[in-house]
């Protein structure tokens, strides 16, 4: 993914090169942050969870035994059941809401 802005028509290569750098700069500031919410104690597991999948552009996987689930663990300074706790919740908001109501 190619998130370089383009020079602006009349921007002077010194100014366009500056302005990447403080486009680099706020990216590496937002991607630092983000790796911080993903293990921070003061954030729930759901929480560093949906972080995980915004830094890897993934879903948690569905399947109890995906051998990705241990890197999320790692990742995100939770227990194996913390996650697989998660992937039951998500279950079962998700064939609650495919059931009809009465």
């Amino acid at each position: 993914m190619n998130n370089t802005s383009n020079m602006i028509p009349g921007e002077l290569a010194s100014d366009y090169r500056v302005r990447q750098a403080v486009e680099r700069a706020e990216a590496d500031e937002r991607r630092r942050l983000g790796l911080l919410e993903l293990s921070s104690a003061a954030n729930a597991p759901e929480a560093r969870i949906r972080a995980w999948e915004r830094a890897h552009c993934l879903t948690l996987p569905r399947g109890e035994s995906h051998p990705v689930l241990s890197s999320v663990a790692a990742a995100t300074h939770l227990t194996l059941q913390q996650v697989r706790e998660e992937q039951a919740r998500r279950s079962m908001s998700v064939s609650g809401a495919a059931q009809p109501t009465a």
